[in-house]
């Protein structure tokens, strides 16, 4: 009786093996994300706090990264006229700044 207790015996099992990998893959995945976080300093996704990125300002792929809330929108200027990329714009109104940091617009 006591020999049995001792004795090892041999796991058999062939599933065991991918569950195995699928716990490693898991792992990985989630060391890549954290990883890619960091690199490219996107904490600012996972905040509360809301917040307005410029990628790549003054150039043909400039993006504005906007986070109100739980809603992320990302705008690109060269999406509203791919066609014309020689327009400026035109003026459609004037924005004045109050002395408590408010910004009010008036169109034309």
């Amino acid at each position: 009786m006591k020999r049995n207790l001792l004795r090892k015996e041999d796991d058999n099992d062939p599933m065991s093996v991918v569950g195995n990998l699928f716990d490693v893959a898991m792992v990985f995945a989630v060391a890549l994300m954290v990883a890619l976080v960091a690199r490219f300093n996107m904490t600012e996704m996972f905040s509360k706090e809301d917040f307005t990125m410029v990628k790549n300002p003054g150039t043909e792929k400039m993006e504005i990264i906007t986070k109100k809330g739980e809603k992320i929108e990302k705008y690109t200027p060269s999406e509203d006229n791919p066609s014309d990329k020689s327009s400026r714009g035109k003026r459609v109104g004037t924005a004045y700044q109050l002395e408590n940091g408010e910004i009010i617009y008036v169109p034309e």
